[in-house]
């Protein structure tokens, strides 16, 4: 006696193999890949995400190149310029015509004042190896021959200094860890 098809027989022919027979991706599968593309995507906001101290970096090093220029521009231009840091600006400054009053340089894109990446302060350290305010004016002399001095960049527990020797060579210390 022949029979019929069955009632399975018949769903499979109308909607494919039988439903257990299907590859699906286990639970533990896609823990495990959400955890890796986790990993992944911490990874990639680390390295693009620069913290404190990358900025700190950045911004003395910013800052060497505006007095290395400065320098050069002094003995190019055989006029005195200055450089100070009050607060979070950095400006640069020439003396006019008289040599008795320091004005702000305006004619150069490069040495425009310009304000410091939040939440970083500047100070002035020291010039011919003494302290001096804060907010001093360090002269560059035209003749190229300065006085060596140090300014201080710091933001968030760290501390970057921007020094200069006699022979106009500006060199980056830190950033170091201030003490807690």
């Amino acid at each position: 006696m022949r029979r019929g098809p069955t009632a399975t027989s018949c769903i499979a022919a109308r909607h494919g193999p039988h439903p257990t027979a299907l590859r699906a991706f286990t639970l533990v599968e896609i823990l495990v890949v959400i955890v890796i593309l986790g990993i992944a995507a911490g990874l990639a906001m680390a390295l693009v995400a620069p913290d404190q101290r990358d900025r700190s970096l950045r911004e003395a090093r910013r800052f060497a190149g505006g007095i290395e220029y400065a320098a050069q521009r002094a003995q190019w231009r055989n006029r005195m310029l200055g450089v100070s840091v009050s607060g979070n600006v950095i400006r640069y400054w020439r003396r006019d015509d008289a040599g008795a009053r320091w004005r702000l340089v305006d004619d150069d894109d490069v040495l425009e004042s310009h304000a410091l990446a939040a939440p970083m302060q500047g100070a002035a350290l020291a010039y011919a190896g003494r302290r001096i305010a804060a907010d001093a004016i360090v002269p560059l002399r035209a003749s190229g021959n300065n006085e060596p001095f140090a300014f201080a960049l710091t933001a968030d527990g760290w501390r970057t200094v921007v020094a200069a020797d006699p022979l106009n060579r500006v060199s980056i210390d830190g950033p170091t860890r201030l003490p807690q």
